[in-house]
């Protein structure tokens, strides 16, 4: 049986690697966005009912107009949007469809990309003129290398505060989603201990949630241990190592080691990109987003490396333009203008 052909495989249906595929498609290039989870998985993940930060123009894509019932978009309201964007172009997404790896059938010389895909029915070989990887860094939690990491009431990912209520909960990490999810799960009703390796909060955190834990923290609402390292969980609480020395057991019915998530390393290996060891950056042309490997792209958060925070919705939504656009398109896309968007739930 011959190998399906695709002039354009996007991995990741994002909403940069939806943009990507505008970006294609109004060019007259057949793109497939396939995606491991579902349409928007990141924003999927965040907690229910959470705020974006930025304005709603600043996470559109294709022009479409992303309109709200407040002056923010809620998560609900981004999901349904990034879906109708999806409807209102026509594009071809398939979700529950991993990349597994993919390369040159003659190296790196030309001809196809071949890429093989795990599915929900197996495995499935296509063949593509050009691969985008818009996968993002959210499936990769960073990880605390500590026993009980796996035991089943730990999670790297926030969840819906009301399922938290009347329990003890411990957070791990002292970032904004470790910071606002403290104080989403103690106004829900949790006991909240949050548990952060730095002697402080670092002075990125959002200048409305620094006080309000502050102030948590000085009414004993909120227990913080800064310059603390949890060494192990177990089914009852987590062993920390606190500031002075001392070994601690504080009690625990969820473990929430929110310590933040990178890229798709392991896949940029299998696929031959090269990266800087130290900072995690792929070799990439400013100008195509192309990688070391001909006819292999990077967009967004996947192209910076362990850098995730300098990438946002606002200034990826044009790399496709950079990818299939001519140089007057890439030179507009270079410069878009306006800050990154930040969510309430980042």
């Amino acid at each position: 049986m011959a190998t399906p052909h695709i002039p354009a495989l996007i991995v990741g249906a994002g909403p940069i690697g939806l943009a990507c595929a505008i970006s294609a498609r109004r060019r007259g290039i057949d793109a497939l966005v396939i995606d491991a989870g579902a349409i928007a998985e990141s924003i999927v993940r965040y907690p229910v009912g959470m705020t974006f930060f930025t304005t709603p123009e600043r996470l559109e894509i294709g022009g479409h107009p992303l309109v709200c019932a407040g002056q923010k978009a809620t998560r609900e309201e981004a999901l349904k949007y990034y879906r109708g964007v999806v409807r209102a172009e026509g594009l071809r997404v398939r979700t529950g469809v991993r990349l597994v790896t993919g390369g040159r059938a003659d190296g790196q010389t030309g001809g196809p990309i071949r890429a093989l895909l795990s599915t929900r029915h197996g495995e499935e070989r296509v063949g593509c003129d050009r691969l985008i990887l818009a996968t993002g860094y959210f499936d990769h939690p960073n990880r605390l290398g500590i026993p009980g990491e796996e035991l089943p009431h730990v999670s790297h990912y926030a969840d819906e505060p009301h399922v938290v209520w009347g329990q003890d909960v411990v957070i791990i990490g002292g970032k904004n989603s470790a910071v606002e999810a403290a104080l989403l799960y103690f106004r829900a009703g949790a006991r909240v201990t949050l548990v952060y390796r730095r002697p402080e909060l670092r002075p990125t955190v959002k200048y409305w949630l620094r006080p309000d834990l502050d102030n948590r923290i000085r009414a004993g609402e909120i227990r913080a241990l800064f310059g603390a390292e949890a060494e192990a969980i177990t089914v009852s609480g987590v062993r920390v190592r606190r500031a002075d020395g001392k070994v601690e057991e504080v009690p625990a019915d969820r473990v929430y080691a929110l310590t933040g998530y990178h890229p798709d390393f392991a896949l940029f290996d299998r696929l031959g990109i090269i990266s800087d060891p130290v900072t995690g950056k792929p070799t990439l042309d400013p100008g195509t987003l192309e990688t070391n490997v001909l006819g292999v792209h990077l967009a967004g958060s996947a192209g910076a490396g362990r850098a995730i925070g300098e990438v946002f919705i606002e200034n990826g939504r044009l790399d496709g333009e950079k990818i299939f656009g001519t140089p007057e398109d890439r030179r507009r896309a270079a410069d878009p203008g306006g800050s990154p968007p930040r969510p309430e739930g980042e």
